[in-house]
């Protein structure tokens, strides 16, 4: 017995050998569409280093397409990682958000031999023409039907609100969906995008006259600023709001987040199979799994509304200035 189990933790120590030599030989490039210093693209690519740090030689490029967001500046910048994958030639590729799979991956490497492992692309994939038999993923969802419900739990007779966010496609593409949902619950939902912080201010006081805000991402107003943005909030915020982004649960009353490092983590993991032989297309693409709730008692101390006791007990505080 004690010769068979020696036997054993050595086969499995032989592969583990096997496997961390195997990867760490392997090159793994993480394409980000966005830049570092913005909360979503940071928590993608923290989780996406907690995995492979110790597995692969790791490259990052970031496309910086919050900055630059002209047409032809996104075109460029996919020909451009193009060429560096071709040349670098990369074992597998991660390539976060939208913009990467919609400028890079689609028009290069659509069903090539690179496998690549999509992460934050919102909502659906169907244009993108994935899935793929290089290509696997994880969807970026917000708790859309949660939100609607705690609207309807919170406010009972609620019949419109405003979603007010930034003039992007991210924007476009949560709007659209927060809408459709709305009509499920008979609920009004107009759309409020902001090119600077000044139209942004405007939209969330103009948005005082309805029953409810909901409040998307700040991300893409080159003139933002917190603190302006947070006395707005203080002097005017008189109406329910609620968020799906962490960073900005410091300007609503409730936050239901979505958690990048999740998609990080479960990419670099995935990438990991990929590496130890498993074929993408074997990987199901799957939504992300988990989010936060989050209350801010210094904003709600100004809305008039009654908070269910259930949600103030199971909301985690959100650090007030």
């Amino acid at each position: 017995m004690l010769f068979s189990n020696n036997i054993n933790i050595g086969i499995v120590f032989l592969c583990i050998i096997f496997f961390n030599n195997n990867a760490e030989a392997s090159r793994c490039l993480f394409v980000s569409s966005y830049h570092q210093g913005y909360e979503w693209a940071d928590g993608i690519e923290e989780g996406v280093k907690k995995i492979l740090k110790n597995y692969c030689e790791l490259k990052q490029i970031n496309m910086n397409t919050k900055h630059f967001k002209d047409e032809a500046y996104k075109i460029q910048k996919g020909k451009e990682i193009k060429e560096f994958i071709e040349q670098w030639k990369p074992d597998v590729v991660i390539a976060a958000d939208d913009n990467a799979s919609k400028y890079l991956v689609v028009p290069y490497f659509l069903n090539s031999d690179i496998p690549f492992v999509f992460c934050g692309v919102n909502w659906t994939v169907a244009e993108y023409g994935y899935p793929a038999v290089n290509i696997t993923g994880m969807i970026e969802v917000s708790p859309v039907q949660e939100i609607f419900e705690k609207i309807q739990a919170i406010i009972p007779n609620a019949k419109q609100g405003d979603y007010i966010g930034v003039d992007t496609l991210t924007e476009q593409k949560s709007f659209e969906r927060f809408n459709k949902i709305a009509k499920r619950f008979s609920l009004m939902l107009r759309k409020r995008l902001a090119k600077t912080q000044s139209e942004w201010s405007e939209f969330y006081k103009g948005a005082q006259k309805k029953d409810f805000l909901i409040l998307g991402t700040k991300s893409g107003i080159e003139d933002w600023n917190d603190e302006i943005a947070y006395q707005v909030v203080l002097k005017f915020g008189r109406k329910f709001s609620i968020t799906d982004y962490e960073w900005m649960t410091q300007f609503a009353v409730l936050g239901l987040t979505k958690i990048p490092q999740e998609q990080g983590e479960w990419a670099a993991k995935s990438a990991l199979e990929i590496l130890n032989g498993t074929p993408p297309n074997l990987i199901p693409i799957i939504p992300n799994q988990h989010w936060d709730m989050i209350i801010n008692d210094q904003l709600l101390s100004n809305v008039n509304v009654n908070v269910p006791e259930y949600i103030l007990l199971n909301s985690k505080k959100v650090n007030v200035r």
